[in-house]
C-alpha cells in the first residue's frame, strides 16, 4: 500500500484490505488517495467544511456521500482517479443520497448500483465531471432535490439507457459536441431521451438541458394550453414529451438533436418520419414554431438543419404536406443531370428563401425568389465558408432550408439533406 496523508476520524474505511472502524467516515482534515490505491467507505461518508478529500486512485462509496469541504483530484495526475457510487451495502432498500453545500469535483464517475431502485441516487448538490460519467446502472435524480450534474469541457456521458440516466438538469461547459444523458421517471419507470448539441465555437459556453415526460407549461399566461397553438405548417406536436435547453453563457449557438421512441412518442408522429420536425415554443408570440428537421431513422433522432437562434422549450412536431418536391442531389459536371438544386413549384410560392449550410452549420448559400430568371444553386458558394465565393463547394452532405409564406401569410419552413458531388 502506498503512503497517504490524513487527519480524519476513520470509521468504516478500507485501504487495500486494511479496516478502520465500523460506522461512518468523517473527514475533518486531509485525505489523499494515491494513484494505484483503493479506498472504500461502506457506510455514509461525510466530508466536513474543513475536510479535503483528493482522489487520485479508485474510491468506492457504498452509502450516502456528503461534501461541505473540498472534493477534488489532481488534474495533472496520471492515476485512475475513478469514483464509484456502488450498491448500498447495509440497506439496499434505500437510495444513495449525494448531498452537501459544496461542489464535488470528480475526474471519472461510475454509477453502478444494482439495487433496482427507481431512482437510485438523490443528487442534492452540484457534481462536476471532468472526464466521463459512466451510467452503468442507476438513475440520478436531481430534479426533485435541487442538484445539478455538470460536465466540464471534453467530458462525456456513456452507457445511458432507460434504467441509467439523469432525471433532471444537466449542464455542459466548453466547445465540444455533447450527448446529454437526460431522461425522466414516471410511475416507477425510467425513460432515457437524449438531447444532443453541436460544438460551440469557443470554450466559454454553458448550456443546460432537461427532459420532461410531461408538459412543462400546462398553461400559457393567457390560460391556454401551449400544445394548442401551432404556427406555420405544423399539424401536430408531441404533447407527451418536451426538452428545455438554455444558453447560460457565451454568444455562439448550437444545432439541436432530439430523440424519439415508440414507448413515449405518439405513433401518430413516428408513423410519418419524413414529416418529423423540431418545434420551439415562442413564449412571446405564444405559438409553436417549426424549426425544420433532419431525420435519422436508424438512430431515431431529429436534428435542426441550422443553429438555433433562440432557446427554451422544444418538442417534436409533424409538418403538413406542401407543394414542394425537392431533388436533393447536385452534380454540376456538365452531363445535364442534376446540374442544379431543383425544387419543383417553388417559384409559385410567396417570398421564398433558400439557404444551404455545410455540416458545421455554416451558411454557404442564400437567395430569395429561387428559380426565377436562372436564380438557382449549382453547388457554388456565395456565403462565408472555407472556399472562396463562387468557387465550387467540396463533395459532401449539406443541409437546405426552404421557407415561404403560405396562403395564411404564415411562414413555412422545410429542411433536409442535400448531397453535392463534383464527379
Amino acid at each position: 500500500m502506498k503512503k497517504y496523508t490524513h487527519t480524519i476520524q476513520l470509521l468504516g474505511v478500507f485501504f487495500l484490505g486494511s479496516t478502520f472502524g465500523f460506522s461512518q467516515t468523517t473527514n475533518e482534515g486531509i485525505l489523499h488517495v494515491s494513484s494505484n490505491t483503493l479506498f472504500s467507505s461502506v457506510d455514509a461518508f461525510d466530508n466536513k467544511a474543513n475536510g479535503d478529500f483528493t482522489n487520485n486512485g479508485e474510491s468506492y462509496f457504498y452509502s450516502h456521500f456528503n461534501n461541505d469541504g473540498e472534493v477534488d483530484f489532481d488534474a495533472a495526475g496520471t492515476g485512475e482517479r475513478v469514483t464509484r457510487f456502488d450498491r448500498y451495502a447495509t440497506n439496499p432498500s434505500e437510495v444513495q443520497k449525494i448531498t452537501g453545500s459544496k461542489t464535488s469535483k470528480f475526474f471519472e464517475v461510475i454509477y453502478d448500483n444494482d439495487s433496482g431502485l427507481v431512482p437510485t441516487y438523490e443528487l442534492h448538490n452540484k457534481m462536476s465531471i471532468t472526464k466521463v460519467a459512466d451510467f452503468n446502472n442507476g438513475i440520478v435524480d436531481n430534479d426533485n432535490f435541487g442538484g445539478l450534474l455538470i460536465f466540464e469541457n471534453d467530458a462525456e456521458a456513456v452507457r445511458m439507457n432507460d434504467d441509467s440516466h439523469v432525471d433532471g438538469k444537466v449542464q455542459k461547459k466548453g466547445d465540444d459536441a455533447f450527448v446529454n444523458p437526460v431522461g425522466d421517471v414516471k410511475k416507477g419507470e425510467g425513460y432515457y431521451r437524449m438531447a444532443a448539441i453541436s460544438a460551440p465555437s469557443s470554450v466559454d459556453h454553458d448550456f443546460t438541458t432537461k427532459y420532461f415526460y410531461d408538459n412543462p407549461l400546462s398553461t400559457t399566461a393567457e390560460g391556454q394550453s401551449p400544445t394548442a397553438n401551432m404556427g406555420g405548417n405544423i399539424e401536430m406536436i408531441d404533447q407527451a414529451e418536451f426538452w428545455t435547453v438554455t444558453k447560460d453563457k457565451g454568444t455562439a449557438d448550437v444545432i439541436l438533436t432530439l430523440s424519439y421512441n415508440s414507448s413515449t412518442t405518439p405513433s401518430s408522429l413516428t408513423s410519418s418520419t419524413e414529416k418529423l420536425s423540431i418545434a420551439r415554443w415562442n413564449n412571446t408570440a405564444k405559438i409553436w414554431e417549426d424549426l425544420g428537421g433532419i431525420v435519422n431513422t436508424a438512430n431515431q433522432t431529429v436534428t435542426t438543419p441550422v443553429t438555433l437562434d433562440a432557446y427554451g422549450i422544444f418538442t417534436l412536431a409533424n409538418t403538413g404536406a406542401d407543394e414542394l418536391v425537392v431533388y436533393n442531389g447536385v452534380s454540376n459536371n456538365g452531363d445535364g443531370v442534376n446540374d442544379y438544386f431543383e425544387i419543383k413549384n417553388i417559384n409559385a410560392l410567396k417570398n421564398n428563401n433558400v439557404k444551404i449550410f455545410n455540416r458545421w452549420g455554416i451558411k454557404v448559400y442564400e437567395t430569395n425568389n429561387y428559380d426565377s430568371n436562372g436564380n438557382v444553386f449549382r453547388g457554388n458558394s456565395n456565403g462565408r465558408a472555407t472556399v472562396s465565393s463562387n468557387e465550387h463547394l467540396p463533395t459532401g452532405t449539406y443541409y437546405y432550408v426552404v421557407s415561404y409564406d403560405n396562403d395564411s401569410n404564415e411562414r413555412v419552413t422545410k429542411s433536409g439533406y442535400l448531397y453535392i458531388t463534383t464527379e
